[in-house]
């Protein structure tokens, strides 16, 4: 059973949410609130604390709070030492840590687990029997949501935003370029990166360690022959060219619609030459992206790489805001919404310019799909929802010690 399908029952855990670092921090708390379920959040994210000061400050917190389970993101506030690893095991307190992002990326970085004691929840039901493999007994799928009090239709946006087509994503330029310089590969693997990537792309492997086994054996000892850090940076550095690929000729078939594009610089050398988008600064994702989707006809997505079956944040939080969205099909969306009525989607990149050419002559049509997926998104997708499932499956990973 996945958590998706569970439900809080009983008295609720008390929760110690760690550091708040990543946005989602944010959203749980907001959900404890919102459900008053007893919560604290202890945030080491602003300023270096040496061991001894972490330790006691855990310590101290267990001892005044009395949590049933430490809660964090994406293994943030868990060092790489494994102190707290370990003293959450003599404390005999729970661990949780939700991955909405690729923990392959992540998870080797750390030491050995603690089994009995960790709970890893992932956004990405693909990497299931990836984490497993680094030896977590307790691992379930979680996927993302919306804040419907932050997300929500009436949200007044600014008149810039206005775009009849529009699009919210990185480019994926200076993080690409970024972690191949951290890699420092041989001269093999940086001659056949972009061709690795563009291969990866396309291929159905999301395992880079996989699809070199498969596609280029003859580079998987240079790869195992990097330490570790410069390992993972390499994998990661070939998913976002892939991706940048990936959205660069997503994006490109929207041009003949004067796109408004929400990110970074990357995107005007991407796209160099096209003087039919608008290129606007990266927004907030608190105080901005709220008002920024009610303002578009199409709300348009391309999905990172890094989950070739998963969805990301937009496909909850556009609906969840009355607006239009059209993203790209992903295995995963059809045990969320159901496709083509709660929301539209492409499955080749072919399709966009005739899928965005009916959209934008249908109002009508995009109403419907709007009110049918900000409906689902309420009855099944609100963070309120995936607190719920977190607490049902903290229950069931460690009976008898948290009630």
């Amino acid at each position: 059973m996945d958590a998706l399908a569970l439900r809080h029952r009983g008295r609720a855990p008390r929760l110690l949410l760690l550091t708040s670092a990543y946005f989602l921090l944010g959203e749980l708390k907001a959900a404890c609130q919102r459900l008053d379920v007893p919560h604290l959040l202890l945030d080491f994210a602003s300023r270096s604390v040496d061991r001894d000061h972490f330790i006691s400050t855990i310590r101290e917190t267990v001892a005044d709070f009395k949590p049933d389970a430490i809660v964090t993101v994406n293994h943030l506030g868990v060092d790489h030492e494994g102190v707290l690893y370990a003293l959450a095991g003599e404390l005999k307190l729970p661990l949780v840590s939700w991955f909405v992002d690729n923990p392959e990326f992540i998870l080797p970085l750390y030491p050995a687990p603690d089994p009995e004691n960790t709970l890893i929840l992932t956004w990405d039901a693909d990497s299931l029997e990836a984490v497993r493999g680094y030896g977590f007994k307790n691992v379930f799928w979680l996927p993302l949501g919306a804040d419907p009090e932050r997300f929500r239709p009436g949200r007044e946006g600014r008149p810039e935003w206005r775009a009849r087509v529009s699009f919210v994503g990185n480019s994926m330029v200076a993080k690409t370029a970024s972690r191949l310089n951290a890699a420092a590969p041989s001269p093999a693997l940086l001659a056949a990166f972009v061709d690795l990537a563009r291969s990866f792309g396309q291929s159905g492997e999301r395992s880079v360690t996989a699809f070199l086994a498969a596609r280029r054996p003859d580079l998987v000892a240079e790869l195992e022959a990097l330490p570790l850090l410069r390992r993972v940076a390499y994998s990661t550095a070939l998913v976002w060219h892939s991706t940048l690929e990936y959205r660069l000729g997503c994006v490109a078939q929207t041009l003949p619609f004067g796109p408004l594009i929400a990110g970074d610089s990357g995107w005007n050398q991407l796209l160099a030459g096209s003087k039919s988008h608008r290129l606007h600064k990266e927004l907030s994702y608190y105080d901005e992206l709220p008002g920024f989707y009610p303002a578009s006809a199409v709300n348009f997505n391309c999905t990172s790489l890094q989950m070739k079956g998963a969805v990301n944040q937009r496909v909850f939080d556009v609906p969840a805001a009355g607006a239009f969205l059209l993203t790209d099909h992903r295995r995963q969306i059809e045990r969320l919404f159901e496709p083509d009525v709660e929301i539209a989607l492409y499955r080749s990149p072919g399709e966009i310019p005739g899928l965005l050419k009916r959209f934008l002559a249908d109002p009508k049509g995009r109403a419907r799909v709007v009110k049918a997926g900000r409906e689902r998104v309420l009855a099944e997708h609100t963070y309120e929802h995936r607190l719920s499932a977190l607490m049902a499956v903290i229950q069931q990973s460690f009976p008898g010690r948290v009630r």
